[in-house]
């Protein structure tokens, strides 16, 4: 129940980081291509005297220029690294993650086993020292006291991805170790159900014959 729980909440965490960050850009850009078109209509009212035309262009510019918008950059890149921390650990539950398996799968029997097994203990240790060395330093820039430029919160809050994605990241890998111990299934992605694969593979495949 509780890893259930704990696989939606992960889900959730990223369609809405995601969405945030895909809002906050598209804001941004209109926002920013709204000042210059006003600014332009500014100037052309001004070229062809049209008065009560560019009062109207002027008062556009000051308001939308009032909707400051300097801290957009900032929240996108703090959302994509909450994201690509959680991400991380989801890809890992599903089996997503690149991977160099070719002397894997050219192995056999026990050899395929021991081989996987240093494989998975090597991404559990990788996680477990980021997420220790994370804390520490999430730890240290608490009590340094630092915040972000532009919006003004606690760095230590923004660097709490670090530890928390990686702890989780490790779970993630532990629970996968238990599940090949276990049954002997490794979570993957099935590449056929990628849309197109199927179709350049079998176009491939006449052009050959």
């Amino acid at each position: 129940m509780l890893l259930r729980i704990l696989d939606r909440f992960e889900e959730i965490l990223i369609s809405v980081l995601m969405a945030l960050a895909v809002i906050l850009i598209f804001v941004a850009v209109v926002h920013r291509f709204s000042l210059g078109i006003a600014a332009d209509l500014v100037g052309w009212a001004r070229a062809n005297d049209m008065e009560t035309l560019q009062a109207m262009a002027r008062s556009s510019f000051r308001w939308i220029n009032s909707l400051k918008l300097t801290w957009a950059q900032e929240a996108c890149i703090y959302l994509f690294v909450w994201m690509a921390k959680f991400g991380a650990a989801y890809g890992v539950r599903i089996g997503i993650h690149v991977g160099v398996d070719l002397l894997v799968n050219k192995l056999e029997g026990r050899s395929k086993k021991i081989m996987t097994i240093i494989a998975m203990s090597g991404g559990i240790l990788f996680t477990a020292i980021v997420t220790w060395i994370g804390t520490k330093f999430v730890w240290h820039t608490y009590l340094g006291g630092q915040i972000s430029a532009d919006l003004e919160i606690k760095m230590w809050l923004v660097y709490l991805a670090v530890p928390l994605g990686s702890a989780l990241m490790c779970f993630r890998f532990i629970q996968a170790l238990r599940l090949y111990l276990t049954t002997g299934y490794i979570a993957h992605h099935d590449i056929g159900e990628i849309e197109g694969i199927e179709e350049n593979a079998d176009i491939a495949a006449e052009g050959k014959a």
